[in-house]
């Protein structure tokens, strides 16, 4: 049994794949074994988001040559597929496969007959090929990508070149997923996607996600379905009202602005402003009052000037958001964005982001005050918190909650009353202990 590391780096897209690469190589006889542990062969699922992912996916490469001197090293992810001939020249790599090269991968692995570089035209790709992971190693949530690529070609992102053209598993596939999922006794799949908003649009016929939500639900094998990200445009009054009639769809979106600020929006080419971005939070809060409503914001964009900063904030403190995920603009050369003037100054960039996240913090604990007394379900996670010994899940709106029980209940979903206490952090008591 050739011993296989793979470390990922990047999103939960990147997550899924590298937990589909493992299924496969299983299935080939090879043994999986933790990152950093003594192996044969190591691959380093590499992220490509920004010109300091492509930095840290080099260093994983030299840091797995420096752990594992005779091991077999394969770079592949998304530097893999941008940039393959400037990672084959790192010292460290023995092959580096592009995306959707799992074939190639796999022999690469278990025999290493392969050219050193495997890497196609993304943009050519139609149908997806990295999808089947049945083993989540850590996970109690299960991940279904159903959606690959991006057509939106926002200014700061190199993703549609790295994964190509949006498209769809088709929703037989995604139902007969759903159902192996369950078998394997995952209690929650969480719908996942490059552009999950996208889905459905490029199959014939044509269908939507609040069709395939819909779809799920009606199957009826998974008590809890969660949904990545979706852009705002993207959340409409159809989604949201599957998402309230529904009992097994969990309430919570996250929904990336990147910014409020109309002209910091137009230079990110995104596909809408600030308005309709007002318009559809409130339409979330007020078709799922319990929603946990979460956003992702870049600080400092080029452009961004002082008073445009403040209109985010402004907006973002008036708005029914629950959590923010911040990022200070880091460059992607390449794109668009890498090529604007009105780069912010460091320091001011770093200000901001502090801004974000100190208003982010007051947005999560005034969320999680709401729910002192309430009663929830929590799905338990399969290790405890490292500081306490407690065991903690999420309930169906995104609270984190830890509670006191045996190790019987991980991965179970567990009937609960929440207690938050001044620090907002959340306890549950079992009901009926």
């Amino acid at each position: 049994m050739k011993r296989v590391a793979i470390t990922t780096l990047g999103c939960k897209v990147n997550a899924y794949d590298s937990a589909t690469i493992a299924d496969r190589l299983r299935a080939a006889g090879c043994r999986l074994v933790g990152p950093g542990a003594p192996a044969d062969v190591v691959i380093v699922n590499s992220c490509t988001v920004t010109d300091a992912a492509d930095a840290e996916s080099r260093r994983l490469v030299r840091r797995a040559r420096r752990l594992n001197p005779r091991a077999r090293v394969i770079l592949t992810g998304c530097y893999a597929q941008t940039k393959p001939h400037e990672a084959a020249a790192l010292e460290a790599v023995d092959h580096v496969i592009g995306l959707s090269r799992l074939d190639a991968l796999t022999r690469a692995v278990t025999a290493g007959d392969v050219e050193r570089v495997v890497a196609g035209a993304s943009r050519r790709e139609r149908a997806i090929s990295t999808v089947g992971a049945r083993r989540f190693d850590g996970q109690t949530r299960a991940f279904l990508k159903v959606q690959e690529g991006c057509d939106l070609f926002c200014t700061f992102c190199i993703v549609p070149m790295a994964r190509g053209a949006s498209r769809s598993l088709p929703p037989r596939a995604v139902l007969a997923e759903i159902e192996a999922l369950a078998e394997e006794g995952f209690e929650e799949v969480v719908l996942t996607g490059v552009h999950l908003g996208g889905y459905g649009q490029d199959l014939e016929p044509r269908v939507d996600l609040p069709w395939l939500v819909a779809a799920i639900a009606e199957q009826g094998v998974v008590p809890r379905l969660r949904l990545s990200s979706i852009d705002p445009h993207e959340v409409g009054e159809s989604l949201l009202r599957v998402m309230a009639a529904e009992p097994s769809v969990c309430h919570h979106l996250h929904v990336p602005l990147q910014s409020a600020d109309d002209g910091v929006l137009a230079r990110m080419r995104r596909r809408y402003d600030g308005a309709l971005a007002r318009e559809r939070l409130a339409m979330i809060r007020a078709l799922l009052p319990d929603a946990a409503i979460g956003t992702d914001l870049i600080a400092g964009f080029p452009g961004e000037d002082d008073a445009g900063f403040e209109r985010t904030l402004a907006f973002l403190d008036a708005s029914p958001l629950s959590y923010f995920h911040v990022f200070p603009y880091s460059v992607r050369s390449g794109t668009t964005a890498a090529k604007l003037d009105g780069r912010v100054p460091p320091a001011t960039l770093a200000d901001r982001a502090r801004r974000l996240r100190a208003l982010g913090d007051r947005k999560r604990a005034a969320f999680a005050r709401r729910f002192d007394g309430a009663a929830a379900e929590v799905l338990v996670e399969s290790t405890r918190d490292p500081e306490t010994g407690a065991l903690r899940g999420y309930t169906r709106n995104y609270l984190r909650a830890g509670l006191d029980g045996p190790d019987a209940l991980m991965g179970r979903r567990v009937p609960v009353r929440l207690a938050v206490d001044p620090d907002a952090r959340v306890r549950a008591t079992v009901a009926g202990a």
